[in-house]
């Protein structure tokens, strides 16, 4: 009898060469994002990170070349709560490919006041959501020239449990900091399987992807000075928890994972092994409220009203250009207001 084919286990500590791709990780210039970027800075890949603060992205480029032999990173300078910025950030990447975006960055607000981006939206849902729409409104022609690319958005466990207000994303009535970072993870979440099944419908190679990096700890996490420097006192204390949780550095391999495994497909979830919270990626079963396609759509207009942006899929032809958008998830009867 022939042979059956082995497909190669995934080995996070042994990727794949990727020489000839790019990448650009949002927030890529401190925790998570930072290990997602040296991972994938070590497949001999471009990367890139997208960050506001030009002088921390400079200490993580030196971090990583320190570790990376030979190391192609750069810096972009980005700012998903300034949406106006974002279109010459994209511009100014100056690549001919995009093999894959992470949408990584993010901020999460522990007490009031409820603050707001100059153009008045709420920071949470501005920066973690509004922001990745927006950027991925620029992106998207350089990603569907690219066979095969992909959109990497890091969710949040926070998420699980919540349900979205589509009558009050801003948070404006009854602001609680923790609910609305939740909410504005499910949005992020909601908006990248909503962005695969437009990618489907346009017959695209390109993939949208989710993940979740689990429980992360900095006292578990290896030193990357100067931004991240562990005592042999913190790591011995916090060893125990290392049990249910883990380092940031682990936190990054579902990210990784997503970006290069060719048996990754469009919207899949990939989560740490062991009860969503530690370990090696593995397939997640989607959550009960990410399977709501009405609230999906529903957010995706709200989001192309609130940036401005008609982030519009449209279909491959045979010569390679576009021609008109997909129709298939029709937007004029779920607009709101």
């Amino acid at each position: 009898m022939p042979s059956v084919p082995q497909v190669p286990q995934w080995d996070v500590h042994r990727l794949p060469h990727a020489e000839d791709r790019s990448f650009l990780i949002t927030g890529g210039n401190a925790g998570i994002g930072y290990f997602i970027a040296e991972q994938l800075a070590g497949t001999g890949a471009v990367v890139v990170l997208g960050s506001r603060d030009r002088a921390k992205a400079e200490d993580a480029i030196a971090s990583i070349g320190s570790r990376v032999p030979g190391a192609k990173v750069k810096h972009l300078p980005l700012d998903l709560a300034d949406l106006a910025s974002l279109k010459a950030s994209v511009d100014a990447l100056g690549l001919d490919r995009l093999d894959a975006v992470v949408h990584n960055a993010g901020v999460a607000l522990d007490h009031p006041p409820r603050r707001e981006t100059t153009a008045g939206h709420e920071l949470m849902l501005a920066t973690n959501h509004l922001g990745h729409f927006a950027l991925t409104h620029h992106l998207v022609p350089l990603l569907t020239a690219t066979p095969g690319s992909r959109i990497v958005t890091t969710g949040s466990f926070a998420a699980k449990s919540e349900r979205l207000d589509l009558d009050d994303l801003q948070s404006t009535h009854d602001y609680q900091p923790k609910r609305a970072y939740a909410r504005s993870k499910l949005a992020q979440m909601l908006f990248a399987f909503e962005l695969d099944r437009r990618l489907r419908a346009a017959g695209s190679t390109t993939l949208s992807v989710v993940v979740h990096p689990g429980g992360a700890l900095d006292s578990l996490t290896p030193s990357r000075p100067p931004f991240h420097v562990r005592t042999a006192g913190e790591r011995l204390r916090h060893l125990p928890l290392g049990l249910l949780v883990q380092g940031k550095d682990a936190a990054a391999w579902p990210a990784v994972r997503a970006v290069l495994d060719p048996n990754v497909r469009g919207g899949q979830m990939w989560s740490p092994r062991q009860f969503g919270l530690r370990g090696t990626p593995r397939i997640e079963p989607l959550w009960n409220n990410l399977a709501d396609t009405t609230t999906a759509a529903r957010l995706w207009a709200a989001s192309r009203d609130l940036t401005g942006n008609d982030l519009t899929i449209t279909a491959p032809t045979e010569s390679g250009e576009t021609e008109g958008p997909a129709t298939e998830h029709g937007e004029a009867d779920t607009r709101t207001g």
